[in-house]
């Protein structure tokens, strides 16, 4: 019975040990191997391991690509100009061991060391510009220019530098206001003068619209007389043929029809002589 005791003990304190003895890296880790304090060993591959306990520990770090927002920075441009740049940092540890020595493994201090270098080299690429260049066409050289030269002195801290983005660039509020207000104004002049040159246009079309109408109006009516003139000169000609062939019958036929227009209402009163050649139709039998 003691036997199985001692063990069941002794299985308890190997699985202790071994537990204790083993660590795993995974495939988002680095990790740094250290005897009595010293870094031993830091190039591990994702995979199990083994140490000593008490004198082998292990410290662990995040292999991924990190974001570091910093906050907002007034910066000087080369006008003398303040500008307010809104920045992030893409980031990742690339040498654990030199990560280690130079910040302790503290990641707050490692920020705070990285974010220093990143100021200054924005600070030296905006100073060098316009507030012009800064806020439109020069953004994107001026990123890569601070990705690049920060890069270089991060790297030190066994950080690779992996882009830096300005996210926007703001006038301070006082300036912003002046700015605004002489943008307004000048998108007013701008706008005035559109109008008047669209009124002046306007003016243009409407009297060009006018004289093709009064064109068209007078070619028009010239045509319509012509017309007309054609139609008057065809019913003359019908009428003189008619007359041609029987002057008697075309000369009663007018008398009746001007009989019927004159005597077509009861209140039409004509004063004649009875002798008129308008009433021969009513005396001559012959006619009849």
């Amino acid at each position: 019975m003691s036997n199985i005791r001692f063990g069941f003990v002794l299985l308890i304190i190997v699985t202790v040990v071994v537990w204790m003895s083993a660590f795993i890296v995974h495939e988002k880790e680095l990790a740094i191997k250290f005897k009595l304090g010293e870094i031993v060993e830091s190039d591990f591959k994702p995979g199990l391991y083994f140490q000593i306990p008490i004198i082998n520990n292990v410290l662990k770090f995040d292999s991924r690509i990190l974001t570091l927002d910093t906050p907002s920075e007034r910066f000087l441009t080369s006008e003398k100009k303040n500008v307010i740049v809104d920045s992030f940092v893409k980031w990742r540890i690339s040498d654990p061991k030199t990560y280690y020595t130079s910040t302790g493994g503290d990641e707050r201090r490692a920020i705070a060391r990285m974010a220093s270098i990143i100021n200054d080299e924005l600070k030296s690429q905006i100073g060098a510009k316009t507030m012009r260049e800064v806020i439109s066409g020069e953004r994107a050289m001026i990123m890569q220019v601070v990705t690049d030269n920060a890069g270089v002195k991060i790297r030190d801290l066994g950080i690779e530098l992996i882009d830096v983005r300005v996210k926007k660039v703001e006038l301070p509020e006082n300036v912003s206001v002046n700015v605004y207000r002489r943008m307004a104004t000048e998108r007013q002049t701008v706008a005035k003068k559109f109008r008047s040159r669209g009124e002046e246009q306007a003016k243009q079309i409407r009297a060009n619209a006018d004289r093709q109408r009064e064109e068209i109006l007078a070619e028009a009516y010239r045509k319509s007389e012509e017309i007309r003139g054609q139609g008057d000169a065809l019913a003359a000609k019908t009428y003189a043929d008619s007359y041609n062939q029987d002057k008697d019958f075309y000369s009663f036929t007018r008398s009746l029809r001007a009989y019927e227009n004159a005597f077509g209402n009861n209140q039409d009163l004509i004063v004649l002589s009875p002798d008129s050649d308008f009433f021969k139709f009513f005396k001559d039998s012959k006619s009849k």
